[in-house]
């Protein structure tokens, strides 16, 4: 087999340069790991499968790629084959389940993407990547780029590669379709080899920025961003979101000729890369980071804004209110009868609201690495869509699939833009830091319960909490009086604007606060201690991860200084919100 997944393109530079040229030809017997989670090959050592020196076959599924080679890697694989396997891609039937018959994706497929693990250009870890400036020697950089190589293959080639597969019986739930061969694990017969050639090259790449400066408070930013760069047509990832982000820019050019001026100012951001890495978010956020850290109210991110029916929607909890508002405006693009809030609330009142600790799109770089509040806006179905990633996720796909009379695009941009709004335009920052007070004390009891017995001490975090929640409801208070105050003839409030400014500077710097610059131990770049990915899936993500792997280190080694790491992370959690409270209650100590 010929081919890899692109292990890295790195940033923003002038001219285009080869760093160095690999040639890696990799061979081993195929071994079969399912998704190759870390409890894959956990039951594939409890079987008695000796992977080390295989070329693990895997299929794609809930983990980020970057994560399956990753994993791969650590378990002594020389090299990965991912395919898309038609139980899960394929709707688990014949071709008249498969495009362009229908949604899913065909035998034919194949799910590209990067597999690098860290966010950005790999040359210049934690700071810009611009022209002249310092990146990591060759060395340097070999140590952070994938060690073996992968490759994503269709699922036609990966049912032919499970045939040639002998060994052990895979378990049920590891099984493919009803009408397909047996999987079994090997290691063997069949053997891989794998050939990669490839340059690691430094090239161009741009990103698209607009403003619209505030009449009132220029300095304070809304930013709107969605990525360009696809892998194939990409109708769904990103074109959907760059359509929507377009129709955004359109209306406020509307509002504009009618003579409307936002309060704030309003940066409309087209990102380049974002397929490798987050290259083009996560390098401008770098070199304006000292400026957003001070200037930034939110970011608002769109990167697939439709792929299938169902609305949902991500954030920081102080938006989580906000965002319930604007759907309650908006029409439900599949029921003209009811607003998007209506059909999003049938499963729960209210509806849920997800958060952003996954590093999957470029809000990461704003919450995760700079503590920005952020929201992230989609249409689609529960699991996401099929042709994700391939060539198949083209116009013909969306027109006949994702949203066939393209209604769901301009909910999606009519939602993006009131949510933009509000928080352009109101007087008052519209964050309302009680949903992440109840965020926080739902974290710290399932903390509670996965830690009892072992002698850790949360109180720390219960007793920032509760300052937290203190520091909310005086910071609501102070909102409600001012509001009720202004107008009259009272020295106290005769200038209020400097009152509403202060008040405002304080719910937008409090995510700040939750932020330590040495950020979490294994992954140093990320910054939030109450969101980020988890440590065996970029993907996914959990409240207090600097807490839960250390956790998941001492649930592996039971010692008494895995878990004094336990109660260390506890502490540093607890500082950071007892930090954010201070912030909210604005003043000192």
């Amino acid at each position: 087999m010929r081919g890899t997944h692109m292990p890295m393109l790195p940033g923003k530079s002038s001219p285009h340069s080869t760093l160095m040229q690999n040639l890696v030809r990799p061979q081993g017997p195929a071994v079969f790991v399912n998704y190759g989670r870390v409890e894959d090959y956990k039951t594939l050592e409890e079987m008695g499968v000796n992977v080390v020196g295989a070329v693990a076959l895997a299929k794609y599924g809930p983990i980020y790629r970057g994560d399956v080679v990753q994993n791969a890697f650590e378990a002594g694989c020389v090299g990965v084959v991912i395919y898309s396997d038609r139980k899960d891609f394929g709707g688990g039937g014949g071709k008249e389940n498969w495009f362009p018959n229908g949604k899913w994706m065909p035998p034919s497929g194949v799910q590209l993407g990067s597999v690098l693990m860290s966010k950005g250009d790999p040359t210049t870890p934690g700071w810009a990547s611009t022209d002249g400036c310092e990146r990591l020697s060759d060395d340097e950089l070999a140590e952070r780029l994938p060690q073996i190589p992968s490759l994503p293959v269709s699922g036609a080639d990966g049912e032919i590669i499970i045939k040639s597969i002998g060994g052990k019986v895979a378990k049920d739930d590891w099984q493919g379709s009803k009408d397909g061969p047996v999987y079994r694990v090997g290691p063997g017969p069949a053997v891989l080899n794998l050939t990669y050639l490839g340059n690691q090259t430094i090239s161009s790449i741009e990103n698209v920025i607009g403003v619209i400066e505030g009449a009132v408070e220029p300095d304070r930013y809304v930013l709107l961003g969605n990525h360009r760069d696809a892998w194939a047509f990409g109708a769904a990832d990103p074109n959907s979101g760059t359509a929507t982000l377009l129709e955004v820019a359109r209306r406020l050019e509307k509002l504009q000729k009618k003579g409307w001026k936002p309060r704030r100012t309003i940066v409309l951001c087209n990102w380049d890369a974002e397929e490798y890495a987050l290259i083009g978010s996560t390098e401008w956020a770098e070199e304006n980071s000292k400026t957003l850290s001070s200037r930034a109210v939110a970011y608002l991110n769109v990167d697939i804004a439709v792929a299938g029916n169902g609305f949902h929607a991500d954030a920081t909890p102080q938006l989580d209110e906000l965002i319930r508002e604007a759907a309650k405006q908006v029409q439900d693009p599949d029921n003209s009868s009811q607003t998007i809030y209506d059909s999003w609330a049938k499963s729960s009142s209210p509806p849920p609201v997800g958060r952003l600790g996954g590093g999957g799109s470029d809000f990461a770089a704003f919450v995760q690495h700079l503590g920005v509040p952020a929201a992230d806006f989609s249409y689609y179905e529960t699991g996401g869509y099929p042709v994700y990633h391939s060539m198949y996720d083209d116009f013909v796909w969306m027109k006949l699939f994702g949203d066939p009379d393209f209604h769901r695009h301009v909910a999606a941009a009519s939602i993006w833009g009131l949510v933009a709004l509000r928080l352009v335009d109101d007087e008052f920052l519209p964050f309302n830091y009680v949903s992440y007070v109840k965020e926080l004390e739902k974290g710290t009891k399932e903390l509670q319960d996965k830690i009892s017995g072992k002698g850790v001490d949360v109180n720390p975090l219960l007793k920032a909490i509760d300052e937290l929640k203190r520091a909310t409801n005086k910071i609501n208070g102070e909102i409600e009086q001012l509001k009720g105050s202004k107008g009259q003839i009272s020295s106290l409030w005769k200038d209020c604007s400097i009152k509403v400014r202060e008040l405002n500077d304080r719910l937008m710097m409090t995510e700040r606060a939750f932020t330590d610059s040495d950020g979490l131990s294994a992954k140093p770049w990320y910054k939030h201690l109450i969101y980020a990915p988890t440590n065996h899936n970029s993907y996914g993500s959990r409240n207090f991860p600097g807490i839960e792997d250390a956790i998941e280190k001492a649930m592996g080694i039971e010692t008494a200084v895995t878990w004094r790491a336990v109660q260390h992370e506890v502490w540093r959690v607890s500082r950071a919100i007892k930090h954010a409270a201070l912030v909210l209650n604005g003043q000192l100590t």
